[in-house]
């Protein structure tokens, strides 16, 4: 069997969900959205489950994957429904749903559910993606309120800039959701996963934790709180071909690595099908047998190349760790000019494994 493999760490997972209630104070949904950011969203539900206030993921498909295993907690559904006969499923599943238009609010005005909705109201705040406009909000509000579809709505926003702490952006957008919704006396939820890390004033009644809960920072360096976090997934494979090179010998495409000494170099069982990222550059960390190493040549499809020259006991059946205890995704994300989302969600064709269950 191949032997590039995921090991998800599901105690590391529940840590990092404990810091997001700590830095809350209040209640939190897991966003598990994008499969728990490749992760294994139902596993990951599972593990949380007896803790977790609730669950977010994208859209209904995600959400019934949920209920049909089991999950019986609040799920979320962050971007709302996206034809009117979706409520039919919202209503039967007992699910949360995001309002950030007024067609959704005709439709539910149209509906006949068993039970009213508990729905979250989203103020575009400055993000500019979804989300009602301020001067529209009250109005809108006011309807879902007068409506028996109704059982109760949540007042959201979303940072788009949180993850730069010296950008005033988070403050205004921050600024601008208190002016609209502190008289309407709803609860609110603010806080993604870098406003949670990063912004302490930017908090309400439920904070929304992603990126965080699988153990890698948003920030592009060193963070007292972030740093508190478990790396929740370690990918690794294993050195399946060493080569005895004199200097001066090229290795791989494009010849972007060139020999400077008589090298050692082992072939990694790992590359871009996997979601490695292609064009991660010479010198990119990664863990041999323990120890630090680099990445040399460009990656292929299926491979990519290591220095073993200085690691005289590696070979054949070396472990090679490519991200995770040793190895942050975050680091390997700046390497590569990439990001620990796009890394996470991207792992493909890596069998899970599950440990701290």
């Amino acid at each position: 069997m191949r032997p590039a493999r995921a090991l998800i760490d599901l105690a590391a997972l529940r840590h990092n969900y404990r810091l997001a209630r700590e830095l809350g104070g209040r209640k939190a949904l897991a966003v598990v959205k994008a499969d728990a950011y490749g992760h294994g969203a139902v596993r990951c539900a599972q593990a949380l489950e007896s803790e977790a206030d609730g669950f977010a993921v994208a859209c209904i498909e995600e959400a019934l994957e949920l209920r049909e295993a089991g999950i019986r907690a609040p799920i979320l559904l962050l971007e709302g429904f996206f034809e009117a006969d979706e409520l039919a499923l919202i209503d039967a599943h007992d699910l949360w749903c995001v309002v950030q238009a007024e067609w959704q609010i005709d439709a539910i005005e149209r509906a006949r559910p068993s039970k009213p909705f508990t729905l979250w109201l989203k103020l575009d705040s400055g993000m500019h993606r979804l989300g009602l406009a301020a001067a529209d909000y009250r109005a809108s509000l006011q309807r879902l309120q007068a409506m028996p579809q109704v059982r109760e709505v949540v007042a959201m926003t979303h940072f788009a800039r949180a993850d730069e702490l010296d950008c005033t952006r988070t403050d205004e957008q921050r600024a601008l959701f208190h002016q609209v919704c502190d008289e309407l006396h709803l609860p609110a939820s603010l806080s993604n996963s870098p406003a949670l890390l990063g912004w302490p004033s930017a908090q309400g009644e439920w904070a929304r934790p992603g990126l965080m809960l699988y153990g890698a920072t948003p920030f592009a360096g060193p963070h007292p709180v972030a740093d508190r976090l478990q790396p929740v997934m370690t990918v690794s494979s294993k050195v399946i071909g060493v080569r005895e090179l004199a200097a001066g010998e090229p290795i791989g495409y494009g010849a972007r690595f060139i020999t400077r000494r008589p090298s050692r170099i082992g072939v990694v069982a790992m590359g871009y099908a996997d979601g490695y990222p292609q064009f991660a550059p010479n010198g990119t960390p990664v863990s041999i047998d323990g120890r630090p190493g680099e990445l040399v040549g460009r990656v292929s499809m299926d491979m990519l190349t290591v220095d073993l020259t200085d690691h005289p006991a590696a070979g054949l059946g070396s472990e090679v760790e490519l991200w995770g205890r040793q190895v942050s995704v975050s680091e390997l994300a700046l390497h590569s000019e990439s990001s620990a989302y796009q890394l996470l969600c991207g792992l493909k064709r890596v069998p899970r494994s599950y440990v701290g269950e």
